[in-house]
C-alpha cells in the first residue's frame, strides 16, 4: 500500500470541526448540540444578494475571469474607497475564499522554509495554509490577561531571522475578537518598512467593530503599498460563508502578477459567488448596524454569563464575533470532548474548540477555549448555563 505524504500527513486537523463525530453522537443519543464551535452566522444574507442569485437569467454557469468580474472587482474597488482605503480595481483579484487569497499569497511571496511571524492565538487554519506553503510560522504570543493585546514591538523584532519574510494579523481578530488601534498598527507598519517584510492583513472582520473601536486597514498607511497585503472574504461580512468568495488586494505589481499565475492555474473563482457577493455590494448600511447591535447584546450576555462562573476569565471582545475563555479545567480538548460526550442539561450540551489547536506553541491555550456568539440569546443563555453545570461536574476541574 503505498505511502500518504509527508505534507499531508502533518497537516494539522480544525479544531473547529474535528469534534464533529462526538457531536453528532450526542445527536444520535437524543441530545441538542448547541454548536458555538464554528463562526457561521445566523444572520440573514443580504436580500439583494438573494434576489440576484434567483433573478439571474443566465443559461450557462461559465468560467469567470481568474481575476474574477471586472464589475465586481470596479464595485469593490468603489466600496473600499467609500471607508477610506485607497484600492483600485487594479489592486483587486477575486478569489475562492479567503482562504485561496492567503494561500496564494503566501506561495507567492515565500519560499519553502521561509518564516512568517503571526501573533497567537490566531485562526487555527492558518496552520494549515502555511504548511501547504512549507512555510514555518514563528509565533509571538498574546495573553488573555491583558485582553490579548498585540505583544511588543520589540517581541517581534527579537525572532525576525534571516528566514524572515512576512508578518500576518488578523484585525479584528479571529479567534479573540480584539482590535488592533491605529496607534499599534502604524508601529507594526514602521516595523515592518525597517526590516522590509511582507505585512499580511487579514481583515474579513473589519465591519464588526464595536464601543466605537475602528479597525483600520493596513492599506491606510502611507508607505507601506509595497508590503501590504489585504485579505477580505464576504463570508462573514455578509454571512453568505458558502458563496465561497474573497479577495486579495495589494499595491504590489508584481505580487499580483504572481497571485495570477495561481489563479490561473485553477482557472476561476466561483461564478455564482461572485453575482452574489457584488449584488451584496447594494446591502445598505442599515444592514450592518443591525448586525452590529445583535452582536453587541450577544456579546454582552456571553461575556457577563462566563465571568460570572467561579474560576472562568473571558474579555469582553472589541470585534469579530468570537471569545476566547478561560476555564478551570486540565486540557480544553479533553474538556470539550467530555461536554458532548458525557453531559448534558435538562438534554442540551455545548460544542466549543479547544484554543489550543489557535496557537502553535506547545502547550499554549489548553485551559481555554474559544467560542463563537452567532447564535441568539435563548442558545447562548442556555450554552452558558451547561457550561457552568459541566464545570461543576466535569472531573479534570483544577481549582
Amino acid at each position: 500500500m503505498p505511502n500518504i505524504s509527508k505534507v499531508g500527513l502533518a497537516m494539522p486537523s480544525s479544531p473547529i470541526r474535528k469534534l464533529m463525530p462526538f457531536a453528532n453522537a450526542a445527536k444520535k443519543a437524543g441530545k441538542r448540540v448547541i454548536h458555538l464551535n464554528i463562526g457561521q452566522p445566523d444572520i440573514d444574507s443580504p436580500v439583494e444578494a438573494l434576489r440576484a442569485l434567483k433573478e439571474d437569467a443566465r443559461t450557462v454557469v461559465e468560467y469567470s475571469p481568474s481575476d474574477g468580474y471586472d464589475s465586481y472587482r470596479t464595485k469593490l474597488s468603489a466600496y473600499y474607497m467609500k471607508d477610506g482605503i485607497p484600492v483600485e480595481k487594479e489592486d483587486v483579484i477575486i478569489t475562492t475564499g479567503g482562504s485561496e487569497a492567503l494561500v496564494f499569497g503566501l506561495m507567492s511571496c515565500m519560499d519553502p522554509g521561509d518564516e512568517i511571524i503571526i501573533p497567537e492565538p490566531f485562526y487555527a487554519n492558518y496552520l494549515g495554509f502555511t504548511q501547504m506553503a512549507g512555510v514555518k510560522i514563528v509565533p509571538v504570543t498574546a495573553v488573555i490577561d491583558d485582553g490579548f493585546a498585540l505583544p511588543p514591538i520589540s517581541d517581534f523584532e527579537k525572532v525576525i531571522s534571516p528566514k524572515t519574510k512576512a508578518i500576518l494579523i488578523c484585525n479584528p481578530g479571529n479567534p479573540t475578537g480584539k482590535v488592533y488601534s491605529p496607534e499599534t498598527l502604524k508601529e507594526l507598519t514602521e516595523m515592518v518598512l525597517k526590516h522590509d517584510l511582507y505585512l499580511f492583513s487579514d481583515e474579513v472582520y473589519r465591519e464588526f467593530c464595536y464601543d466605537g473601536t475602528e479597525a483600520k486597514s493596513v492599506l491606510n498607511f502611507d508607505g507601506i503599498e509595497q508590503n501590504a497585503i489585504m485579505i477580505d472574504s464576504v463570508s462573514k461580512r455578509f454571512s453568505m460563508c458558502g458563496a465561497r468568495v474573497g479577495t486579495i488586494v495589494t499595491k504590489n505589481a508584481e505580487v499580483r502578477a504572481t497571485v495570477m499565475k495561481y489563479a490561473m492555474t485553477r482557472l476561476s473563482p466561483p461564478t455564482l459567488g461572485q453575482i452574489a457577493s457584488e449584488a451584496a455590494l447594494l446591502a445598505p448600511e442599515s444592514y450592518f448596524e443591525e448586525v452590529r447591535s445583535r452582536y453587541v447584546e450577544r456579546r454582552d450576555v456571553l461575556v457577563k454569563g462566563l465571568n460570572e462562573i467561579p474560576g472562568v476569565l473571558c474579555p469582553k471582545p472589541g470585534g469579530a464575533f468570537y471569545a476566547v475563555c478561560r476555564l478551570p479545567i486540565d486540557s480544553s480538548d479533553k474538556f470539550c470532548q467530555w461536554i458532548l460526550e458525557e453531559f448534558d442539561l435538562d438534554g442540551d450540551t455545548v460544542m466549543m474548540a479547544p484554543a489550543s489547536g489557535f496557537y502553535s506553541t506547545p502547550g499554549a491555550g489548553d485551559d481555554e477555549v474559544r467560542i463563537a456568539y452567532v447564535l441568539d440569546l435563548p442558545l447562548l443563555e442556555k450554552a452558558i448555563a451547561c457550561i457552568k453545570a459541566a464545570l461543576e461536574v466535569y472531573p479534570g476541574r483544577t481549582n
